[in-house]
């Protein structure tokens, strides 16, 4: 029988896990409700913009733009891999990874120039552990990105795409679908491809005619100037946007089921406890038994 001091010992420590992964849990969840109603404005916005550019597209002119028109040769390409700083997470770095492992082998195999960057350390720190070093490493960026940050990465990707230094940027991050889903996938962004097909625009939405419901001042092209670069930065900040809300609700999930796992312990642990502390108290009491006996005699 497991010695009762030794059990009621572990029994505490186990109380004191219970108390940390509540508290992580707790957390978590006021970091998931901001994280998510930033996620939910973003693709609200991403949405409406790409319906403009979709008008934009069915106004009849023939509007171009650089960040849409594909390469001849893809020689040189950018994977950005979006993790978090911060593990207890359950599967949710682990799922970008390997996500992240099959797709850069793929672009290594069949593009000349590719290029890694990584944000969040556990990201960095598991690609280390492969002997893959990235690029470029970002560590600022936690539950709630700000834009004007996004946007730096964002204006140096266009300026690059434009002059010609890179030819195709991948995503790899989780998406947020709903709260009970998530999926790390990996991205295209660059570049955008004809704008009919940058983003699907419900059909109740269009116009259905070969012109727009708009007119554009002073010419769509001058819009398209402003629209297209605004709509990928917006794409990549719901990108950093989701990551973030993904990772929230990964810990969640993952401190809910330590502090549940943690109360089945106790109570097993205080079952075995009570047995042993049985079994000490009834050699106790036929000890005191035996002695008595011992001196009657």
């Amino acid at each position: 029988m497991a010695n009762a001091r030794a059990l009621d010992k572990r029994r505490k420590s186990v109380r004191n896990i219970r108390k940390i992964t509540r508290t992580m849990e707790l957390i978590a969840t006021a970091r998931f409700k901001k994280a998510m109603d930033r996620a939910t404005a973003a693709t609200a916005y991403t949405r409406r913009i790409t319906k403009l550019v979709a008008d934009l597209a069915s106004s009849g002119l023939e509007v171009r733009h650089p960040l849409m028109e594909p390469r001849d040769a893809t020689n040189t390409a950018l994977l950005l891999v979006l993790t978090g700083n911060r593990g207890l997470c359950g599967g949710y770095n682990g799922n970008v990874i390997r996500q992240t492992l099959p797709r850069l082998s793929e672009l290594k195999d069949s593009i000349a120039t590719v290029q890694l960057e990584v944000s969040g350390k556990r990201g960095i720190s598991a690609l280390h552990f492969r002997g893959i070093e990235p690029n470029e490493t970002f560590l600022s960026f936690d539950d709630q990105p700000k834009f004007a940050e996004v946007e730096l990465i964002a204006n140096r990707y266009l300026e690059e795409y434009v002059a010609g230094r890179l030819d195709r940027l991948d995503v790899t991050y989780t998406r947020f679908i709903s709260i009970g889903k998530q999926e790390a996938v990996v991205e295209t962004l660059l570049p955008l491809g004809s704008i009919e097909g940058a983003e699907k625009v419900d059909a109740s939405e269009s116009s259905g005619r070969g012109e727009s419901m708009y007119e554009f001042l002073p010419s769509a092209e001058s819009i398209l100037e402003e629209v297209v670069p605004t709509s990928f930065k917006v794409k990549l900040f719901k990108c950093f946007l989701d990551a973030a809300v993904s990772e929230q609700i990964a810990r969640m999930v993952a401190m809910k089921a330590a502090t549940e796992n943690a109360g089945e312990m106790i109570k097993q642990l205080s079952m075995t406890y009570n047995r042993a502390r049985q079994s000490q108290i009834t050699g106790e009491i036929m000890e005191i038994i035996g002695g008595v006996e011992a001196l009657k005699n």
